[in-house]
């Protein structure tokens, strides 16, 4: 029988549910999920106290391992590293390790390209081939853990894709992250970012996750928004602020506005000052990020600039972070990440 299904795509559940099936004891299950998410096993057969006639019935139908490196680029600036992974249908995507004193973040993708197609993303000019498997995503992870020697204590869904345009694989992976008997990772220490497709925002906050949740904004006004995000002529401004409030409702949590700061785009006083009434009183984070230049029209604004943007909005009622990316030199940046045909 071909192996066609990847062995990390189960959650416990499953994998017991799938022991079950073979007509092997439920708790063989737990067993094999720990093997693969705790101690981190590159074979079935490392598994020692699985039944032999299991790990057969195992390694006949299921992959264990999806993807492996094509190359790794390690920064000369900063403690970042970059990994080209390769998938079994032979696309190509890529995760980045990224080191800043106690803090080891790992950013992984969903997608293998993306469709949203915002204009200063290199991501988006890939287009989109197809969505990651929860497996896939996970694999990410582990090969990050395997190759850089030091605990990961935070990830986040910001690399290739739209995560909430792969909404149920995306969440079956952070369960996967947090659950205890596996990866391990606090719920606080996960964090999904979204263009704001505003019907998962919405059934995100209903479902109740304790994940951080944020929010791609960039903009200020929504005319403004729409030459650079077009995700916003059907997912309008006005109805995204509206939908994180529901968030806020529903959760008692803060989400985190992710505001990518371009020259004489959206970085000026007067962009500031419609920032700050256009977010009004909403209880949040506002993440800015110098943009990270590609191919294309945007440019970074000077330092000055970015003072005297981050001034503007210091004193208001929402936190005001400033995300220095790390990378850059090796197109780690937030933005940067593409696979691009020659």
């Amino acid at each position: 029988m071909k192996k066609t299904k990847l062995i990390k795509d189960f959650n416990e559940r499953e994998l017991i549910d799938l022991c079950e099936s073979f007509d092997f004891p439920k708790f063989h299950g737990s067993q094999i999920y720990k093997w693969l998410f705790q101690k981190k096993c590159n074979t079935i057969n490392e598994m020692t106290n699985i039944p032999q006639k299991l790990k057969e019935k195992l390694s006949t139908n299921y992959k264990i391992n999806c993807l492996k490196i094509f190359k790794q680029n390690k920064s000369k600036i900063d403690n970042t590293t970059k990994f080209l992974l390769e998938t079994h249908d032979k696309k190509y995507i890529e995760a980045v390790s990224m080191i800043d004193n106690n803090r080891h973040t790992v950013c992984i993708s969903s997608q293998i390209g993306c469709n949203v197609d915002c204009d200063f993303c290199a991501t988006g000019k890939m287009g989109i081939t197809r969505n990651l498997s929860s497996g896939e995503i996970t694999e990410q992870l582990l090969i990050v853990n395997k190759h850089i020697n030091r605990k990961i204590t935070n990830v986040v869904f910001m690399g290739m894709g739209e995560p909430f345009l792969n909404y149920k694989q995306v969440i079956n992976a952070a369960k996967l992250f947090n659950n205890r008997s596996g990866i391990n990772l606090s719920s606080q220490r996960i964090t999904i970012s979204t263009v704001g497709i505003i019907p998962k925002i919405k059934q995100y906050s209903e479902e109740g996750h304790k994940y951080k949740l944020a929010i791609s904004l960039n903009s200020n006004h929504q005319s403004q928004r729409v030459q650079i995000m077009p995700i916003s002529k059907i997912h309008t401004i006005n109805d995204l602020i509206k939908s994180v409030w529901y968030y806020h409702k529903k959760s008692k949590r803060l989400a985190t506005f992710e505001y990518v700061l371009m020259e004489n785009v959206n970085d000026s006083s007067s962009d500031a000052e419609r920032l700050i009434n256009l977010i009004g009183d909403l209880p949040c984070k506002i993440n800015l990020i110098p943009y990270n230049e590609i191919d294309g029209p945007f440019k970074r604004p000077s330092d000055e600039r970015i003072k005297r943007f981050v001034k503007a909005i210091k004193n208001t009622n929402f936190i005001v972070t400033v995300r220095w990316s790390k990378g850059t030199d090796i197109n780690s940046g937030c933005g940067q990440l593409a696979i691009l045909e020659s």
